[in-house]
């Protein structure tokens, strides 16, 4: 191992693991800083590199293909994890791995390396990720392989070598950020049973203090947001947007304990106040314009999908494919969405679109009513044989027939009835 590609956040751990790495090593590093949004740029992160002892710096701002290559698919097929987390912090690891390899090919590295630790997630979606993409680089995981120090001892080895440090109040909590989404977890999270104290929040208000309600129209095309109350936007800005209004009114609060890939579980808290409008408004849209089984069938895939991106196998064939049916089956899911943001809620109050399956004439019980009533009578015959042929040969539901089995005791003589005969 001569030069590694290093993802570089430009905090503590890694700043600290680039001069580790030359002194353990004996190699040159080179490092790589992704521009994800939501604040995970950290101002000066270039001179830091450099004061740490890097041989050259990149710094990459990847927020739009970060939202049009990996958040898009997974909106459009409604993919969340354990059906509660969107995926932030998972959606972004393949696209900083496709990154280091890529600067690993154009410096001629041959080792990347992470600074994950020997008990999270993102150690596995690094790893494969890049051995996904080139087998012949080797990984190399600092906080995994001896660097251990605590934060103070992380400091003084810092100050001895002249590295710039960003001196901030230590925070109780490990915290991951993007455009998508915030996640917090350690400290006083780890009790379950204990309510996330308020400095766990940064980017939503108290639910309870949130000022009046608002609605916000988002507007789909193919099954991706294009516009806010009719004004067409970027992909970026649409979620900024989004997620100042959301966290302004206490939206995309999630506490969940989640099963993570290396075999534990772990309390988290996420906030996701433009993923959490998206997503309900996207649901909401689908209902509107696909078939009922096309609508049952995309549960399946968005569970796949999940599963398979916060394992790590983004560059999985079965992934590639997922996403290809997913794109497929939104080409439809075209209109607007009528959101309610309410002291923390976001609720659908009204869809509309021209490509929707709702037909007002056959669902109205009042004048105009389209339905016709009498069909209805050969539908349920047909439909209910298959019932009415199994009960003629075992028996109907919750009669005997002597030792037969029965799936339901009788209910009429073990509950209180009043019986009221005419005068």
């Amino acid at each position: 191992m001569k030069k590694v590609v290093l993802a570089y956040s430009g905090g503590l751990d890694t700043s600290v693991a680039v001069a580790w790495l030359r002194e353990q090593y004996d190699v040159e590093v080179v490092t790589l800083t992704v521009d994800l949004g939501g604040g995970s740029l950290r101002a000066g992160v270039e001179g830091r590199a450099m004061s740490a002892g890097a041989s050259r710096a990149y710094v990459v701002d990847a927020k739009d293909r970060f939202v049009r290559s990996f958040v898009w698919p997974h909106l459009q097929a409604g993919a969340l994890y354990q059906g509660v987390y969107p995926l932030a912090t998972a959606l972004a690891r393949p696209l900083i791995a496709q990154l280091l390899v890529e600067v690993a090919s154009r410096e001629g590295a041959d080792a990347v390396a992470h600074g994950s630790t020997g008990k999270g997630n993102d150690q596995v979606r690094f790893d494969v990720a890049v051995h996904a993409l080139d087998p012949s680089l080797e990984v190399v995981a600092p906080l995994r392989v001896g660097m251990g120090l605590s934060r103070d001892q992380e400091i003084d080895y810092a100050i001895a070598r002249g590295i710039e440090i960003p001196i901030t109040k230590a925070s109780p909590y490990s915290i991951d950020v993007n455009l998508w989404g915030r996640s917090c977890e350690t400290g006083v999270l780890e009790d379950p049973w204990t309510s996330p104290p308020a400095d766990a929040y940064e980017w939503t208000v108290d639910p309870a203090t949130a000022p009046a309600a608002v609605e916000v129209i988002v507007g789909f095309e193919g099954g991706i947001p294009v516009s806010i109350d009719g004004e067409r936007l970027e992909p970026v800005e649409l979620v900024e947007r989004l997620h100042v209004l959301g966290g302004a009114h206490g939206v995309g609060r999630i506490d969940h304990v989640e099963d993570r890939l290396v075999g534990i579980k772990s309390r988290e808290i996420y906030e996701t106040p433009a993923a959490t409008i998206l997503h309900r408004a996207h649901r909401a849209l689908e209902g509107l314009t696909l078939t009922k089984d096309t609508l049952r069938f995309n549960r399946i895939v968005a569970d796949e999908l999940a599963q398979l991106t916060y394992d790590g196998l983004w560059f999985s064939a079965l992934h590639r494919d997922l996403r290809g049916y997913s794109a497929s089956s939104q080409r439809v899911v075209s209109g607007e969405v009528r959101m309610k943001l309410d002291h923390g809620s976001a609720v659908v109050v009204g869809r509309r679109s021209p490509l929707s399956l709702y037909d007002k004439n056959l669902a109205t019980y009042d004048e105009g009513d389209a339905f016709d009533h009498a069909s209805a009578v050969g539908f349920i015959e047909i439909f209910g044989l298959p019932l009415r042929v199994e009960a003629a040969r075992h028996g109907a539901v919750g009669r005997h027939h002597g030792a037969a089995w029965t799936w339901t005791e009788p209910l009429l003589e073990s509950l209180p009835t009043t019986v009221v005969d005419r005068p």
